[in-house]
């Protein structure tokens, strides 16, 4: 069998399952006497990397081997780093490109006039290193890249991860599972503290778009939710929250609100500069929706943010599963020479699915068959037949 040289990296927000990935598509990979190259810091390390430099070599390109492998599943996190680095729209060059002319378009942003699209020195570096094809690991923003690439003819197979669960083509993302377990737990424990001083718990989550990680949550722990997917009424939420607050016999209640979630006459605010896919970050809703609830009644709250607490640490056991699974699909999918591929969930089963196409989006919660409109809960009925995670591609 020919030796092949397979590029791996992870872009994006970090989630717990990325290590175990990485791991298994490296051991994979010396079974089939394959060289697996590391690169650091996701795209980044292909636009800002100096091939003759040999620092900045050893800073984005790390050779991978059972050795250096062996326990990184151990941890959360990726041991490649990551960052939100989008080679087709950057609004500065690196100190490596900047004698080079590349192709610019109109920026969309605020005082950028104009973006570089760096496509040819990735190729370049793709094609100096040596590389047979690569694997992207990440979500949306990071996978429509890898679509370009695959347009440009390299080689590429996907993995799908984000704990927002919103990659198209896929009924689950590796990290999603953790996510929601985190959550569970930390709106378990704090309902000791909101029940003890008889007050609405706010809890905010990510999902900006897509409103799964905050209805999967809501599914599991019987808390009411919003999702960016509908605009709530507003008044009518907050005499649920009250009424449940009245009814229960320890004098509180519960909400869980998406990042992007909005009620009628209300748009989520932002703020920052926009990174490399034009993503702001948002204020908070639930500091929002607080002041709202105060203004109502009279009731006190207790806001918790939740975000990035749910994506730190080890992964439980759905996404270790998921992600050595899915490793190994990746290498069966090289070693059968395809390639434009993302390794995904299909109607509850393993499959093979096209990269998604960019211009579509995230994919977002199904409101009619997954979520209550009336009473701001997931609809818990009719799912004989539903695939194992509720939902379909």
């Amino acid at each position: 069998m020919t030796k092949k040289r397979i590029g791996i990296l992870t872009g994006g927000g970090d989630v717990p399952g990325l290590n175990s990935v990485i791991k298994s598509v490296v051991y994979r990979g010396a079974e089939l006497n394959w060289e697996v190259i590391g690169i650091r810091r996701g795209w980044e390390g292909l636009t800002h990397v100096d091939l003759n430099d040999p620092v900045s070599k050893a800073g984005y390109i790390l050779p991978l081997n059972r050795e250096n492998t062996r326990i990184i599943d151990r941890t959360g996190g990726t041991f490649l780093h990551t960052s939100r680095t989008n080679p087709t729209k950057m609004k500065k060059l690196p100190p490596v490109l900047e004698r080079q002319e590349f192709e610019t378009k109109e920026s969309t942003e605020k005082d950028v006039t104009n973006v570089f699209d760096v496509t040819p020195a990735v190729l370049k570096n793709i094609e100096t290193l040596g590389l047979d094809s690569l694997i992207a690991i990440g979500g949306d923003d990071t996978l429509s890249y890898a679509s370009e690439l695959e347009r440009k003819g390299m080689k590429v197979v996907a993995v799908p991860k984000t704990m927002d669960n919103d990659v198209r083509n896929t009924e689950y993302c590796i990290g999603f599972s953790t996510a929601i377990m985190r959550a569970m737990d930390a709106i378990e424990r704090q309902r000791t503290t909101v029940g003890s001083h008889e007050r609405v718990g706010i809890f905010r989550v990510f999902g900006r778009d897509a409103g799964y990680t905050a209805l999967y949550t809501a599914y599991v722990t019987g808390v009411r939710c919003c999702i960016p997917e509908y605009k709530v009424d507003l008044k009518h939420l907050i005499d649920l929250l009250l009424q449940d607050k009245r009814n229960n016999p320890s004098r509180y209640s519960l909400v869980i609100l998406s990042e992007g979630t909005e009620w009628q006459g209300y748009a989520v605010k932002e703020y920052g500069e926009a990174d490399a896919f034009g993503h702001r970050k948002k204020m908070s809703v639930a500091e929002d929706l607080s002041d709202e609830i105060k203004q109502a009644s009279s009731e006190e709250t207790v806001v918790s943010d939740l975000t990035y607490d749910l994506r730190s640490g080890s992964p439980d056991f759905v996404d270790r599963m998921v992600a050595f699974t899915f490793a190994r699909m990746v290498m069966d999918a090289l070693k059968d020479g395809k390639s434009g591929l993302m390794v995904a969930i299909q109607e509850g089963r393993y499959a093979m699915a096209a990269i998604p196409n960019p211009k579509l989006g995230p994919r977002r919660v199904d409101v009619a068959s997954m979520y209550n409109t009336d009473r701001y809960r997931p609809k818990y009925d009719h799912k004989i037949g539903v695939p194992l995670f509720l939902t379909r591609t």
